[in-house]
């Protein structure tokens, strides 16, 4: 402000990372480090630059603010462009329970032990396993303070582990195939004991062998809890207000109208406790909160910065993330759909045939038009039971017919992320094999 800019904010993080792969036994990579970065974006009026560095000593920094005002001084002036209102600039109170001490407690020893136990829990239990892509241990804490010059200022911790092991099986042909699974928590004390995921991905990649194409058909498709959260994340980016400003969503200009069945709730929220969307305020300073997106099928909302709600001529919905370089963008915080009250099984048990998609190939979704067609892999549903393994196969419809044609979902809603979706039924989509 001192050199002539009309507002400003900054952004300091710091952080550690670990993280190990052991394959066959043995350490294949091992990567520890540290860093402490700062961010700054200024204002000249309607004209905004950023500038960061690692570079924390005082030249450093006098160095960043002075390259940022002077590329404030020559930037296009944008009418949209400018800090929040003062009046909407908060945090939530109270611990949000995001950081653990005890994610950084384990010696490396231990940390490569979770990662040597769970690969050895994947390939130990069937002969048909005999090779691995490894199993893995990962470990991070991070610190984020928050300022701008209306007198914001902020600050929060966030701790992260996981565990995985990706197995690789080999049936009596010769044909191989792989899977993975995982467990990812905050806290060393919640993350799921490395055998019971070693198992897990075991059993994963075990029910794959012996694969075939299924025959083209109309027919059920149930996506399990991984795959249907990417098609959540499709709507999230639908509801973008960066997609939506720019006519780049089938979702733009529907506020109001019916986008989906009766059964569709879609929330985010990000003010969950543990969560790992959960943030006490967002990339602009403002309190994070519970924004509900399509309400029994009706779209009620867009997720929203503070540039694109002006653009749209709405409020911000408190999503703005924002790195350490460029203007700040929108995520999500904790998005998911809504669980039904039918466990999966019972699910798969109403379909006489159809398709249990395990994975997605591909990128073949255009926001626009709503189109869906990606590759897929899974298990064929026959008489109500999963019969046998699927691939090089395709799935395809339509993003805005889909969502209409969800006619079950099932109770098993679980966080592994900050996109969270059960289990989904969708009829009326074509699977193209033989």
């Amino acid at each position: 402000m001192k050199a002539g800019a009309s507002a400003a904010e900054a952004v300091v993080r710091e952080g550690n990372e670990f993280s190990t792969v052991v394959r066959l036994g043995q350490v294949e990579t091992l990567k520890e480090s540290g860093a402490k970065v700062m961010g700054v974006r200024v204002f000249m009026g309607k004209r905004a630059a950023n500038t960061y560095t690692s570079d924390l000593s005082s030249s450093g920094l006098d160095q960043m603010v002075a390259s940022a005002v002077a590329l404030a001084r020559i930037t296009s002036e944008d009418e949209f462009s400018g800090l929040p209102e003062k009046e909407q600039l908060g945090a939530i109170d109270g611990d949000l329970d995001l950081y653990h001490r005890d994610v950084y407690s384990l010696s490396n020893e231990d940390r490569i032990d979770y990662a040597r136990r769970c690969e050895k829990a994947a390939t130990s239990g069937d002969s048909r396993i005999a090779n691995s892509e490894g199993g893995s241990f990962d470990a991070a804490d991070g610190r984020k303070i928050f300022a701008n010059s209306l007198g914001f200022v902020g600050e929060y911790r966030r701790s992260y582990c996981s565990v995985s092991a990706v197995p690789v099986a080999k049936d009596e042909q010769g044909n191989m195939q792989r899977d993975f699974w995982y467990s990812v928590a905050r806290s060393i004390k919640l993350l799921e004991e490395p055998e019971k995921v070693g198992k897990i991905a075991a059993q994963r990649t075990l029910r794959r062998l012996g694969a075939r194409k299924a025959k083209t058909a109309k027919v059920p498709v149930i996506f399990d809890p991984l795959v249907a959260r990417s098609l959540l994340e499709h709507i999230a980016e639908a509801v973008n207000g960066d997609s939506v400003y720019r006519g780049a969503s089938f979702l733009a200009g529907k506020l109001g109208e019916k986008v989906a069945g009766e059964n569709i709730t879609v929330v985010d929220d990000g003010t969950l406790k543990g969560g790992f969307g959960t943030s006490p305020f967002d990339g602009e300073g403002i309190a994070t909160r519970r924004t509900v997106v399509i309400e029994k099928g009706e779209l009620k909302s867009y997720l929203l910065n503070t540039y694109t709600a002006k653009k749209l001529k709405l409020a911000t919905t408190g999503n703005a993330s924002r790195g350490l370089a460029g203007t700040p963008g929108i995520g999500v915080g904790n998005f998911f759909l809504q669980p039904g009250n039918r466990a999966p099984e019972q699910m798969i048990g109403d379909v006489k045939e159809g398709l249990y998609v395990t994975e997605l190939m591909g990128f073949g979704v255009n926001l626009v038009t709503g189109d869906f067609s990606r590759g897929a892999s899974g298990l064929w549903i026959s008489g109500g039971q999963l019969s046998y393994p699927v691939e090089e196969i395709t799935v395809a419809g339509n993003l805005k017919d889909m969502l209409f044609n969800i006619s079950e979902i099932a109770n098993d809603l679980e966080f592994r992320g900050a996109v969270a979706c059960p289990t989904l039924r969708i009829d009326g989509l074509t699977v193209a094999g033989e």
